[in-house]
């Protein structure tokens, strides 16, 4: 049986930090990077006699997330205990939410080969993180570090409406877009602030029932997702086509061989005694807390899309590039907005020679040596007829480089374009006095030379002469008129 035969059931787990300095229920630092040990207070470690009180910039954070993919907001949620045993979580549960999250029935739109697709999300629940096991440097042994144990986590549950690789990548990287504009969480994957838990399972299509689903976890990049996923179906037709069956467990993905393997057999939720945290009240959610947060939501992705096509006149594929994360959407609107220059041409230069030049560079934005003054003082010189295109390219280059602003680099090259049609005229006369055989046949018909002449003009005037005027001089002086 062949995979077309088979209709794939995805759901996404999305484990998202939320960008507060302390923890969730403590005052210990959630920095990055610290050594292991030294931001694990006596709550962290679960010591007798301590208590944990919620952190509110983790609430307004969960909420602002869930009116931003159109959620209900839980007037009244619960924190309770999932216990489980594991050598990161000392107190032997985690505190997390389970029958009534703070967050609900959410949805989210998203595109695959120009196909526009709903994605729902049943919730999303607060919890606190467990700390982190070590291998490396610990021969036979393992290391334990809990400075990120009770770093506060929304868990983001989709519903298992994603049928593809390429669809749960699309809806991951729109659930990051969103989060790291509403700036409750820095996105980064590495350092495995935003990770996910891919569930997966097969059926023949026409089936109705689902089929038994593995959970692969903690993937923290969207190219392991979309391998990890391709590798589980792939894996689990032949299984079942083998006669097998799909056992229901955790497994995880190896990047080194882009397989996935067993882990554990997978608990269900009763393994996991959940029951209200006696140490936490419920948490009371007012309509004019909601109302309050929701007015400090900023102008998310698709609003800002659409924005941009309707202020600026620009094509889908460039506002959407654009506006593909905060800070660049921002540079692009204070070039437009200092530059005063035609808004096609800023996204022009940004998208193909800035983003090219960063990607190559494996930078981003915010490490851009060119600020968005400075491209502003680019666009303004290329509008002004200052600079040619290609003498743009150079000053551009050279901004790159590191060399200056536009106006510091035109002077030290001298590369202000000449537009004086006298000046021009002059240079177009020199080349042809100094042709007399190519302008003997360009004037006998041979009009291929035309282009001739524009070269030799534009070499002997270094590049400056300003195209336009030297192809307007240029026809009338060959005719000889």
């Amino acid at each position: 049986m062949a995979r077309q035969d088979w209709e794939v059931v995805i759901g996404l787990e999305v484990h998202c930090q939320l960008a507060t300095k302390t923890k969730i229920f403590s005052g210990a630092n959630t920095a990055y990077g610290a050594p292991p040990n030294t931001q694990a207070d006596a709550v962290t470690l679960g010591m007798p006699g301590v208590l944990p009180v919620l952190n509110g910039a983790a609430l307004e954070m969960a909420i602002k997330f869930g009116l931003s993919v159109d959620a209900q907001i839980a007037r009244r949620c619960v924190f309770a205990r999932k216990h489980y045993f594991y050598p990161d979580l000392p107190k032997g549960y985690q505190i997390s939410q389970y029958e009534l999250p703070i967050v609900e029935h959410g949805k989210l739109d998203i595109e695959v080969d120009g196909v526009t697709k709903r994605i729902g999300i049943t919730r999303a629940h607060m919890e606190e993180d467990a700390g982190k096991s070590l291998h490396e440097n610990f021969v036979g042994e393992t290391g334990i570090d809990l400075n990120r144990a009770g770093t506060p986590l929304i868990e983001i549950v989709s519903e298992p409406d994603i049928r593809s690789a390429d669809e749960a990548v699309a809806y991951l990287k729109k659930i990051h877009q969103i989060v790291v504009y509403l700036g409750v969480c820095d996105g980064n994957m590495q350092e495995g602030s935003f990770r996910c838990d891919a569930n997966v399972s097969v059926r023949r299509k026409g089936a109705e029932k689902f089929g038994t689903r593995t959970e692969t976890k903690n993937i923290n990049s969207f190219r392991y997702v979309h391998a990890a996923i391709e590798f589980e179906i792939e894996r689990q037709i032949e299984v079942i086509e083998g006669g097998g069956k799909i056992i229901q467990e955790t497994r995880l993905y190896n990047p080194g061989t882009g397989e996935t393997r067993s882990m554990r057999v997978k608990e269900d939720a009763n393994d996991y005694r959940y029951f209200p945290d006696p140490d936490l009240l419920p948490v009371i959610v007012t309509d004019e807390e909601i109302e309050r947060i929701r007015a400090t939501l900023p102008e998310l992705p698709e609003a800002k899309r659409d924005r941009f096509v309707a202020q600026y006149g620009l094509p889908v594929y460039d506002a959407t590039v654009l506006t593909g994360e905060g800070p660049l959407a921002d540079y692009y609107e204070t070039v437009v907005k200092d530059s005063g220059a035609d808004a096609k041409l800023c996204a022009n230069w940004i998208i193909t020679d800035l983003l090219g030049g960063l990607n190559k560079a494996g930078q981003g934005i915010a490490g851009s040596t060119i600020t968005a003054t400075m491209m502003a003082g680019l666009m303004k010189r290329i509008a002004d007829n200052t600079l040619s295109g290609k003498m743009a390219k150079d000053v551009f280059e050279a901004m790159f480089e590191g060399e200056g602003d536009a106006d510091t680099i035109i002077d030290k090259k001298g590369l202000k374009q000449i537009t004086d049609d006298g000046a021009i005229l002059a240079v177009i006369r020199q080349v042809m006095d100094a042709n007399p055989g190519q302008l003997a046949q360009y004037r006998e018909g041979k009009d291929k030379l035309f282009g001739f002449f524009v070269g030799q003009v534009m070499k002997v005037s270094q590049g400056k002469a300003n195209p336009d005027a030297v192809n307007r001089l240029l026809k009338t002086a060959l005719a000889g008129e």
